[in-house]
Formats: structure tokens, sequence, C-alpha cells
């Protein structure tokens, strides 16, 4: 009996010590952490300690890219909390009730337990954009070109936006404020350091993109005058330079005149002015068209680009030598030519004091030309062409018309690179009529009737619309 309560006794003292244990039960572990072995006040304080800790950690986000300032944040400024909840309360659960519990709950006491981390990810979102929300403001701006007066081409850089790229942030910040398990047991890192994601918008049109088009200057100019023009062809030649004023070819895109002639129709009122029907120059509508169309012929075989189709006019001009013109008839005969510089090119007219002036702005090299030639091949002689006249009498003759010669002109371009002749090419062989010598005879008596000359089969009418 005596050994009975002596083993009792024992076994109640070694229940009583075990129960009211002052420490954390052994191999404990809280979110990575021993504390298996140490007082309970003392375990509770470290882990309160590295909550603390984990709260005051610092973000800073510095800009780099549209600003230069920087802002930092604690992580509980932005909604972090770091708690050991559940071991805190397991622990407290050591000294409630009786001594067999307590024995009891200690013997089975759960082994590990986790840290619980949230945080606010909307919040850092939040106070990123609201430091930084007038970088989101800015708009991009395309980049533009002008030709000033003297002929020089100026360019205008483009404008940039900024946008930020928050979302890659906030994932990047998010993997070091919520720690892994093995994380919290190491030297844990007190501040967070990163540079804000800034994307950068381009416009459409960089500088770089527009400069790459090849407007680089002014590549050729070629000028003719219309100081003998009346007041309805020296309007046909004004609004038909200011309709193809600031016209723009891509490479290798083909200019066609009949375009000009329809856009030209569409903003303004063609007026009366000598056309040539048939050979004759005769009133009509739109006279003058023509040489805007051979002006601009000048100007493009100087700059070496493409003839495309091209046609003479049946009578010389009085304004370009003979070879060197391009007529136009609508439906029959175009100006056509491809812009083979390799670059973008623009069209530029200037009308003043009744002078036509055509620049070409594009690429090309500065020390390459192209000098035209024409030359007269052959003459051809005026018939003579006469015609009865019931009011003149019998066998007088009247000249109303005196005879013009026609040609044959063949042009050359010649290539000339460094001062050294390249190539040297025919580029034309056009043909001129000859102007008939019109003489009226008065009827003879008895004689035979005049013949009527046929009309012409179809009705070609140039330079006019």
């Amino acid at each position: 009996m005596a050994a009975l309560l002596l083993a009792a006794a024992v076994g109640w003292g070694i229940v009583y010590n075990y129960a009211n244990q002052k420490t954390v039960p052994d191999e404990v572990i809280a979110g990575g952490i021993p504390i298996g072995g140490l007082r309970v006040d003392a375990a509770l304080e470290q882990l309160e300690n590295i909550e603390n800790s984990l709260q005051q950690r610092t973000i800073t986000i510095h800009a780099t890219a549209a600003a230069t300032d920087s802002k930092q944040w604690t992580v509980s400024e932005l909604g972090y909390k770091a708690s050991f909840s559940d071991i805190r309360k397991a622990l407290q659960k050591l000294d409630e009730g009786n001594m067999w519990d307590r024995a009891v709950y200690r013997y089975h006491f759960q082994p590990s337990y986790t840290l619980s981390q949230t945080w606010n990810r909307d919040a850092f979102t939040a106070a990123v954009r609201k430091q930084w929300s007038w970088i989101e403001k800015s708009e991009t701006k395309n980049a533009s070109f002008t030709i000033t007066d003297e002929d020089e081409v100026v360019y205008e850089p483009h404008s940039d936006a900024f946008r930020l790229d928050v979302g890659t942030l906030a994932k990047e910040v998010n993997d070091w404020v919520v720690l892994k398990e093995e994380q919290i047991s190491k030297p844990i890192e007190k501040s967070y350091k990163a540079e804000l994601p800034i994307a950068i918008i381009h416009p459409e049109i960089t500088l770089e993109k527009l400069k790459d088009e090849g407007i680089d200057r002014k590549i050729m100019e070629f000028s003719t005058d219309f100081r003998t023009s009346a007041e309805g062809r020296a309007h046909n030649v004004t609004v038909t330079a200011e309709s193809l004023n600031n016209w723009h070819l891509a490479p290798d895109e083909v200019f066609d005149y009949s375009k000009l002639i329809a856009r030209t129709e569409e903003l303004y009122d063609y007026r009366e002015a000598p056309v040539i029907l048939n050979g004759k120059l005769v009133p009509g509508i739109g006279g003058g068209i023509c040489q805007v169309s051979s002006t601009l012929y000048n100007a493009i075989l100087r700059a070496g680009l493409e003839i495309v189709e091209r046609r003479n006019h049946s009578l010389p001009v009085a304004y370009l030598p003979i070879g060197q013109d391009a007529t136009y008839a609508g439906g029959v005969i175009n100006f056509r030519f491809k812009n083979t510089t390799g670059k973008h090119m623009i069209i530029r007219t200037e009308v003043k004091d009744r002078k036509l002036t055509i620049k070409l702005f594009g690429t090309m090299d500065a020390n390459d030309r192209y000098d035209i030639e024409s030359f007269t091949t052959k003459t051809i002689e005026p018939t003579v062409q006469e015609t009865i006249n019931a009011n003149l009498s019998p066998g007088q003759k009247v000249t109303v018309q005196k005879g013009k010669q026609g040609f044959v002109v063949e042009t050359y371009r010649t290539f000339v690179q460094d001062g050294k002749t390249i190539s040297r090419n025919r580029i034309s062989k056009d043909t001129y009529k000859a102007q008939p010598t019109i003489i009226e005879v008065g009827p003879m008596v008895g004689g035979p009737s005049a013949t009527p000359t046929p009309p012409p089969k179809e009705r070609l009418l140039e330079d006019g619309v």
C-alpha cells in the first residue's frame, strides 16, 4: 500500500510539473522559426518582434523615365498585416483547464504553425497611380515638317506619351511583401527598392520614321511664265497649280495628270481661253492647263524620274523649247510619270507675277544632275490651201493665214555625276505639224465650185477640258 501511495505521489508530481511548465512544448515551429523549449513569454515576445519587423518594412519606388522623384511607403500603410495568431492562441490554452487537461493538451500540442500574412495589392496600385497620375495624362504627338519660304525642310520632333505598368510592378512587390516560410527564419530584408516601370508610347509618326520617308531638300525646280496670257488662261494656269501644290508621291507611285484635272474641276471653275482643236487654236474652256503639265514635265526630266506617258502638243508652245512640252487631252492623251527616287516626294507650286514655278522635294544626290537638250532633225514645210470666197472679185487672192513650219525634234537626257557624263539617252521624238497657208480666192465665172475640206473624223482637243 505504501509503495502504491508512493508511486501515485511520484506520478502526480510528474504530471503536475509537466502541466505547469512555462515553456513552449519541444520541437514546436511557428512560421518556420523553432520556438520549442523557450519560455512562453519569451516566445511570444520573439514572435511579436517578428510581426513588427515585417510590418515596418519599406517599399521605395523611384521614377526614372518621365520623372525623377521617388516615394516610400511602409508595408503596413499598404494594408500589410503579419500575425502569429494561431500559435498565440495555442500557447494561451496551455494555462487553461485543470491540471490533467493542461497536461493532456501539452502532450498533444500541435508542432507546426504558420504566419498569417495579408496585404492589399489594390492599395499599392492606387498609391502608385495617385503619386504619378500626371504621367498618364500625357498624349502622343506626331512628328511633322514644314517647307519654309526659303525652300528649307524643317522637321518638328514627335512627342511620346507615358503609361504606368503598375500590374507588373505590383506582382514583383507582392512576391517580396508576402514571405515564404523558409524566408521568415532568415534575416529579413527591411526595404525593397524598384524603378517605376513606365511604358513609352510612341506616336504613329516618329521623327525617325518621317525622316526616313526622304523629304530631305529641294531637289529640282523649273519655271515658265505666262505674262502675255489673257485673264482666262492665267486663271486656268493658277488654279491648276494650286491643286497640284503639296501633291505627295510615295516611292514607285505613278503620278496621273488626269487626276489633277479632276481635282481642279472639283475645286474651281475653268474659264474660257484658247485651246488646240485638231491642230488649230480656237476658243475653248480650260486653255492653259498644259502649261502646268509641261512645267512639271521639265522638272521631272531634270530630276531623272521615269516618264510613263507623255506626248507633245500638235503645235509648238511659246513658253518652252520644242521637244520639251507635255500636252493633255481628256480620255486620249495623258501625262504620267513614276517616282523612281526610292523615297517619298512632294510637289510644291508657286505662282507669282504671272510666273509658274514647280519645285520637287525629296531625295537626290547633290552631285547628280540631268541635262536636257532638244535638236530639230527635220523641218516640215507648210502646205497651201485655197478656198473660194464669193465676196472677192473673180481671180482675186487674199492670204488669210500665213503658214508655219512644222518640226521633227529629238530630245536627249544626259546623266552627269560628279562632273562626269555617265549616260545619254533619247527620251522622245516629237512631230509638230506644219500649219498651212490659207488663201481665199474669188470665184471664177463659170469656174468650178470650191470643194470644202472634209472635217476630221475625230475631234482632238488639247490644252483644255
